[in-house]
Protein backbone atom coordinates (compact mmCIF):
# COMPACT_ATOMS: atom_id res chain seq x y z
CA UNK A 1 0.00 0.00 0.00
CA UNK A 2 1.41 3.48 -1.25
CA UNK A 3 2.49 5.76 2.00
CA UNK A 4 1.42 9.21 1.31
CA UNK A 5 4.30 11.85 2.50
CA UNK A 6 3.24 14.32 5.05
CA UNK A 7 2.29 18.16 3.86
CA UNK A 8 5.42 20.27 5.06
CA UNK A 9 8.29 17.55 4.88
CA UNK A 10 11.05 19.39 3.24
CA UNK A 11 14.45 18.40 1.72
CA UNK A 12 17.69 20.31 0.55
CA UNK A 13 19.89 18.67 -1.92
CA UNK A 14 23.38 19.22 -3.01
CA UNK A 15 24.27 17.57 -6.12
CA UNK A 16 28.01 17.72 -7.31
CA UNK A 17 28.75 17.79 -11.22
CA UNK A 18 30.99 15.62 -12.98
CA UNK A 19 32.90 14.76 -15.71
CA UNK A 20 32.98 11.65 -17.95
CA UNK A 21 34.80 9.26 -20.09
CA UNK A 22 38.21 11.02 -19.37
CA UNK A 23 39.50 10.00 -22.32
CA UNK A 24 39.39 6.44 -23.00
CA UNK A 25 36.82 5.40 -20.44
CA UNK A 26 33.34 5.95 -22.92
CA UNK A 27 30.34 5.70 -21.40
CA UNK A 28 32.19 3.90 -18.11
CA UNK A 29 34.35 5.98 -15.91
CA UNK A 30 33.44 9.53 -14.18
CA UNK A 31 34.16 11.51 -11.59
CA UNK A 32 32.60 13.93 -9.42
CA UNK A 33 33.51 17.89 -8.78
CA UNK A 34 32.80 20.58 -6.76
CA UNK A 35 30.50 22.63 -8.75
CA UNK A 36 26.97 22.06 -7.26
CA UNK A 37 23.20 22.19 -8.08
CA UNK A 38 20.78 22.62 -5.34
CA UNK A 39 17.25 21.52 -5.04
CA UNK A 40 14.80 22.46 -2.10
CA UNK A 41 11.38 20.47 -2.15
CA UNK A 42 8.36 20.87 -0.32
CA UNK A 43 5.59 18.43 0.21
CA UNK A 44 2.61 21.34 -0.19
CA UNK A 45 -1.24 20.44 -0.50
CA UNK A 46 -1.45 19.91 -4.39
CA UNK A 47 -0.22 20.70 -7.35
CA UNK A 48 3.12 21.42 -8.64
CA UNK A 49 5.61 24.83 -8.08
CA UNK A 50 8.65 25.29 -9.34
CA UNK A 51 11.26 28.18 -8.78
CA UNK A 52 14.25 27.68 -10.84
CA UNK A 53 17.41 30.49 -10.37
CA UNK A 54 20.64 30.57 -12.00
CA UNK A 55 21.60 28.29 -15.02
CA UNK A 56 18.26 27.64 -17.39
CA UNK A 57 16.43 30.29 -15.47
CA UNK A 58 15.03 31.45 -18.52
CA UNK A 59 14.95 28.09 -20.51
CA UNK A 60 14.17 25.36 -18.69
CA UNK A 61 10.10 23.86 -18.13
CA UNK A 62 8.20 24.90 -15.13
CA UNK A 63 6.11 21.89 -15.05
CA UNK A 64 6.15 18.43 -14.58
CA UNK A 65 8.54 17.60 -18.01
CA UNK A 66 11.35 19.10 -15.73
CA UNK A 67 13.74 16.46 -15.42
CA UNK A 68 13.63 17.44 -11.28
CA UNK A 69 10.47 17.10 -11.14
CA UNK A 70 10.30 13.82 -13.29
CA UNK A 71 12.85 12.51 -11.10
CA UNK A 72 11.43 12.90 -7.59
CA UNK A 73 8.27 10.97 -8.92
CA UNK A 74 10.40 7.85 -10.15
CA UNK A 75 12.36 8.09 -6.75
CA UNK A 76 8.59 8.09 -5.12
CA UNK A 77 7.42 5.50 -6.88
CA UNK A 78 10.15 3.18 -6.56
CA UNK A 79 10.16 3.65 -2.94
CA UNK A 80 5.95 3.08 -2.98
CA UNK A 81 4.86 6.86 -2.21
CA UNK A 82 3.23 9.41 -3.34
CA UNK A 83 2.92 13.23 -2.40
CA UNK A 84 -0.02 15.34 -2.33
CA UNK A 85 2.01 18.42 -4.25
CA UNK A 86 5.43 19.43 -4.41
CA UNK A 87 7.30 22.94 -4.53
CA UNK A 88 10.63 22.71 -6.13
CA UNK A 89 13.08 25.19 -6.07
CA UNK A 90 16.18 24.66 -7.99
CA UNK A 91 19.90 26.90 -7.64
CA UNK A 92 21.86 25.71 -10.86
CA UNK A 93 25.38 26.50 -11.15
CA UNK A 94 26.83 23.73 -13.54
CA UNK A 95 26.88 25.00 -16.59
CA UNK A 96 24.17 23.25 -18.87
CA UNK A 97 25.19 21.00 -22.31
CA UNK A 98 28.78 21.82 -21.93
CA UNK A 99 30.27 18.48 -20.72
CA UNK A 100 30.03 18.79 -16.80
CA UNK A 101 26.88 16.32 -16.41
CA UNK A 102 23.89 19.09 -15.37
CA UNK A 103 21.17 16.67 -16.87
CA UNK A 104 22.40 13.56 -14.60
CA UNK A 105 22.80 15.95 -11.78
CA UNK A 106 18.78 16.89 -12.09
CA UNK A 107 17.92 13.42 -12.13
CA UNK A 108 20.37 12.37 -9.48
CA UNK A 109 18.83 15.65 -7.10
CA UNK A 110 15.26 14.31 -8.30
CA UNK A 111 15.88 10.82 -6.80
CA UNK A 112 18.08 12.35 -4.04
CA UNK A 113 15.42 14.39 -3.06
CA UNK A 114 12.34 11.92 -3.37
CA UNK A 115 14.58 9.72 -0.93
CA UNK A 116 15.44 12.40 1.37
CA UNK A 117 11.03 12.52 1.66
CA UNK A 118 10.82 9.00 2.31
CA UNK A 119 13.34 8.45 5.32
CA UNK A 120 16.03 7.42 3.06
CA UNK A 121 14.68 3.74 1.87
CA UNK A 122 16.55 3.75 -1.39
CA UNK A 123 20.16 2.42 -1.49
CA UNK A 124 22.67 3.70 -3.45
CA UNK A 125 22.79 1.31 -6.26
CA UNK A 126 18.90 2.17 -6.75
CA UNK A 127 19.60 5.91 -6.79
CA UNK A 128 22.49 4.98 -9.56
CA UNK A 129 19.57 2.83 -11.29
CA UNK A 130 17.01 5.20 -11.50
CA UNK A 131 19.28 8.39 -12.20
CA UNK A 132 21.19 6.81 -15.01
CA UNK A 133 17.59 5.45 -16.39
CA UNK A 134 17.25 8.75 -17.52
CA UNK A 135 20.70 9.14 -19.01
CA UNK A 136 20.99 6.15 -21.04
CA UNK A 137 24.21 5.57 -19.30
CA UNK A 138 25.75 5.99 -15.89
CA UNK A 139 28.54 6.81 -15.80
CA UNK A 140 27.24 11.05 -14.71
CA UNK A 141 24.70 10.00 -12.33
CA UNK A 142 26.88 7.31 -10.89
CA UNK A 143 29.49 9.76 -10.00
CA UNK A 144 26.94 12.01 -8.72
CA UNK A 145 25.61 9.96 -6.52
CA UNK A 146 28.73 8.31 -5.28
CA UNK A 147 31.08 10.64 -5.35
CA UNK A 148 34.59 10.62 -6.21
CA UNK A 149 35.63 8.61 -9.37
CA UNK A 150 33.50 5.88 -10.54
CA UNK A 151 33.86 2.63 -13.24
CA UNK A 152 30.28 2.08 -14.36
CA UNK A 153 28.89 -0.68 -16.58
CA UNK A 154 25.15 -1.38 -18.27
CA UNK A 155 23.72 -5.25 -18.81
CA UNK A 156 21.52 -4.85 -21.30
CA UNK A 157 18.85 -7.87 -21.13
CA UNK A 158 18.56 -9.83 -24.12
CA UNK A 159 14.82 -10.13 -24.04
CA UNK A 160 14.64 -6.53 -25.29
CA UNK A 161 11.47 -5.98 -22.85
CA UNK A 162 13.72 -5.99 -19.25
CA UNK A 163 14.91 -2.22 -18.52
CA UNK A 164 18.85 -1.75 -18.84
CA UNK A 165 20.64 -2.59 -15.18
CA UNK A 166 22.95 -0.16 -14.61
CA UNK A 167 25.49 -0.40 -12.16
CA UNK A 168 28.96 1.92 -10.14
CA UNK A 169 31.84 0.78 -8.29
CA UNK A 170 33.57 3.50 -6.37
CA UNK A 171 37.22 4.27 -6.39
CA UNK A 172 39.02 7.00 -4.53
CA UNK A 173 40.84 9.54 -6.29
CA UNK A 174 44.54 10.01 -5.21
CA UNK A 175 44.26 13.06 -2.79
CA UNK A 176 46.61 15.21 -4.92
CA UNK A 177 44.19 14.90 -7.87
CA UNK A 178 42.83 18.04 -8.84
CA UNK A 179 40.58 18.99 -12.17
CA UNK A 180 40.67 22.56 -14.06
CA UNK A 181 37.56 22.77 -16.83
CA UNK A 182 38.03 25.03 -19.54
CA UNK A 183 34.30 26.08 -20.55
CA UNK A 184 33.21 27.12 -24.01
CA UNK A 185 30.75 29.77 -24.42
CA UNK A 186 28.27 27.40 -26.45
CA UNK A 187 26.60 24.23 -26.17
CA UNK A 188 26.87 21.16 -27.31
CA UNK A 189 24.08 18.23 -28.13
CA UNK A 190 24.94 14.83 -26.79
CA UNK A 191 23.23 13.31 -29.15
CA UNK A 192 24.28 15.08 -31.99
CA UNK A 193 27.69 14.84 -30.79
CA UNK A 194 27.35 11.00 -30.77
CA UNK A 195 26.06 10.68 -34.17
CA UNK A 196 29.59 11.51 -35.62
CA UNK A 197 30.67 8.28 -33.71
CA UNK A 198 31.51 5.10 -36.41
CA UNK A 199 29.70 2.03 -35.83
CA UNK A 200 32.78 0.12 -35.56
CA UNK A 201 36.03 0.49 -34.95
CA UNK A 202 39.53 -1.62 -35.04
CA UNK A 203 40.64 -4.29 -32.90
CA UNK A 204 43.78 -2.39 -32.70
CA UNK A 205 42.29 1.08 -31.47
CA UNK A 206 39.72 -1.31 -29.08
CA UNK A 207 43.06 -3.00 -27.86
CA UNK A 208 44.52 0.80 -26.98
CA UNK A 209 41.71 2.01 -25.32
CA UNK A 210 41.36 -1.30 -23.21
CA UNK A 211 44.95 -0.83 -22.20
CA UNK A 212 44.61 2.93 -21.34
CA UNK A 213 41.17 2.64 -19.56
CA UNK A 214 42.50 -0.06 -17.31
CA UNK A 215 45.63 2.14 -16.78
CA UNK A 216 43.38 5.33 -15.77
CA UNK A 217 41.75 3.24 -12.64
CA UNK A 218 45.56 3.05 -11.23
CA UNK A 219 46.63 6.37 -12.52
CA UNK A 220 43.69 7.82 -10.49
CA UNK A 221 43.91 5.45 -7.09
CA UNK A 222 47.81 5.57 -6.74
CA UNK A 223 49.63 6.69 -9.66
CA UNK A 224 48.58 10.05 -10.84
CA UNK A 225 52.42 10.30 -12.57
CA UNK A 226 50.95 8.32 -15.58
CA UNK A 227 47.66 10.22 -15.68
CA UNK A 228 48.88 12.00 -19.39
CA UNK A 229 49.67 8.58 -20.87
CA UNK A 230 46.08 6.86 -19.46
CA UNK A 231 43.91 9.59 -20.46
CA UNK A 232 44.50 8.69 -24.60
CA UNK A 233 41.72 8.27 -26.72
CA UNK A 234 41.31 6.47 -30.04
CA UNK A 235 37.54 5.72 -29.37
CA UNK A 236 35.52 8.97 -29.55
CA UNK A 237 37.60 12.20 -29.02
CA UNK A 238 39.02 12.09 -32.75
CA UNK A 239 35.53 11.81 -34.44
CA UNK A 240 34.48 14.87 -32.51
CA UNK A 241 37.46 17.04 -33.43
CA UNK A 242 35.59 18.47 -36.83
CA UNK A 243 32.41 19.44 -35.05
CA UNK A 244 34.48 20.57 -31.98
CA UNK A 245 37.12 22.44 -32.91
CA UNK A 246 38.01 24.73 -30.42
CA UNK A 247 37.96 21.79 -27.61
CA UNK A 248 39.85 19.78 -29.70
CA UNK A 249 42.44 22.49 -30.71
CA UNK A 250 42.87 22.94 -26.66
CA UNK A 251 42.61 19.02 -25.97
CA UNK A 252 46.02 19.12 -28.02
CA UNK A 253 47.00 22.34 -27.25
CA UNK A 254 47.08 20.79 -23.32
CA UNK A 255 48.39 17.88 -24.27
CA UNK A 256 51.13 18.41 -26.07
CA UNK A 257 52.74 21.02 -22.73
CA UNK A 258 52.70 17.46 -21.05
CA UNK A 259 48.52 17.96 -19.60
CA UNK A 260 46.41 15.07 -19.06
CA UNK A 261 43.81 17.01 -20.94
CA UNK A 262 40.33 15.17 -22.38
CA UNK A 263 37.21 16.01 -23.61
CA UNK A 264 34.52 15.68 -20.72
CA UNK A 265 31.93 13.66 -21.55
CA UNK A 266 30.66 14.80 -25.16
CA UNK A 267 32.19 18.21 -24.89
CA UNK A 268 32.33 21.32 -25.35
CA UNK A 269 34.33 21.28 -21.75
CA UNK A 270 38.04 20.09 -21.72
CA UNK A 271 39.10 18.83 -18.90
CA UNK A 272 42.28 18.58 -17.48
CA UNK A 273 43.48 16.01 -14.58
CA UNK A 274 46.80 17.20 -12.57
CA UNK A 275 48.57 17.41 -9.52
CA UNK A 276 50.61 20.58 -10.30
CA UNK A 277 49.17 23.95 -10.91
CA UNK A 278 48.55 24.79 -14.61
CA UNK A 279 50.98 27.54 -16.09
CA UNK A 280 49.32 30.89 -15.44
CA UNK A 281 50.45 31.49 -19.18
CA UNK A 282 47.97 28.79 -20.30
CA UNK A 283 45.16 30.21 -18.21
CA UNK A 284 45.37 33.31 -19.42
CA UNK A 285 45.34 32.04 -23.01
CA UNK A 286 42.36 30.06 -22.20
CA UNK A 287 40.25 32.94 -21.15
CA UNK A 288 41.77 35.30 -23.87
CA UNK A 289 40.12 32.28 -26.30
CA UNK A 290 36.88 32.67 -24.41
CA UNK A 291 36.99 30.16 -22.43
CA UNK A 292 35.54 30.00 -19.14
CA UNK A 293 38.37 28.58 -16.22
CA UNK A 294 37.29 26.68 -13.05
CA UNK A 295 39.70 25.06 -11.38
CA UNK A 296 38.06 22.57 -9.13
CA UNK A 297 38.67 19.71 -6.95
CA UNK A 298 37.61 16.09 -6.50
CA UNK A 299 33.90 16.16 -4.88
CA UNK A 300 31.51 14.13 -2.68
CA UNK A 301 28.48 12.26 -3.00
CA UNK A 302 25.18 13.43 -3.47
CA UNK A 303 24.27 15.20 -0.15
CA UNK A 304 20.40 15.32 0.97
CA UNK A 305 19.56 17.03 4.55
CA UNK A 306 15.47 16.69 6.11
CA UNK A 307 14.92 20.47 6.56
CA UNK A 308 13.25 20.47 9.77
Amino acid sequence: MSVEIPQGTKVHVRVPASSANLGPGFDTLGIALTMYDEVDVEVIPSGLEIEIHGEGAQTLPRDGSHLVVRAIHAGLTAADATAPGLKVTCYNTIPQSRGLGSSAAAAVAGVAAANGLVGNSLSSAQLVQLASGFEGHPDNASASVLGDAVVSWTDVPVDGQTLPQYNAVGIHAHESIRATAFIPDFHASTDAVRKVLPSDVTHQDARFNVSRAALLTVALQNHPEYLWEATRDRLHQPYRADVLPVPAKWVNRLRNRGYAAYLSGAGPTVMVLHTEPISPAILDSAREDGLRVEELEVAGPVEVTTVA
